[in-house]
């Protein structure tokens, strides 16, 4: 753990005001849910993350959605990739994500484009991965909130996206979302 030298007092509610650099840092914005731990003498919070409490689930579901889809698969919650797996996956693995991803899960919208067909490529993390051809974004929406999102990704030259790729990263949104329902 890492001490920062800042100091807050709790107010008579019990609230603590939590720095507004920390909250840039750790990309906590207002509204978002934090989990609070102890630990003897020690207060922890860290931010929630429903999609990574299912953390074997997801990955199973990101392993099936390659399998049938043949594509780079990829599961988010809305700071960061969780779990790819297929081609690529390297690249991705426990990256944050970039700001255009964040807009896709405020806006609650899928995204679809393929480079061969004059589509905008979107990058998925602030790493700017490379090589990505074609992308399919589906964010995972439960009760209204946005959870994260489901992607699918390819690097063959000329891909296209198809309606069952699209369907397959609809179902696996679907299916993350009703682990919540």
């Amino acid at each position: 753990m890492k001490a920062t030298g800042i100091v807050r007092r709790i107010d008579e509610l019990g609230r603590v005001v939590i720095p507004k650099e920390i909250r840039r840092t750790l990309r906590i914005k207002e509204g978002d849910p934090l989990e609070i731990f102890t630990d003897r003498d020690e207060l922890m919070l860290k931010k929630y993350s429903p999609i990574a409490t299912l953390d074997r689930f997801s990955k199973a579901t990101a392993r099936s959605l390659n399998d049938l889809s043949g594509k780079l698969a990829v599961i988010c919650d809305t700071d960061g990739i969780l779990h790819a797996v297929g081609e690529g996956r390297k690249e991705l693995d426990g990256q944050s994500l970039s700001e255009e991803m964040d807009k896709i899960l405020r806006e609650r919208r899928s995204y679809i484009a393929s480079a061969a067909e004059g589509g905008d490529i979107l990058p998925i993390t602030n790493g700017r991965e490379e090589g990505i051809t074609a992308q399919i974004i589906v964010p995972i929406v439960s009760g209204g909130d946005c959870l994260g999102a489901v992607a699918v990704l390819s690097k063959e030259e000329g891909a296209k996206m198809e309606a069952a790729d699209m369907n397959l990263a609809r179902l696996t949104a679907d299916i993350l979302a009703n682990q919540f329902e």
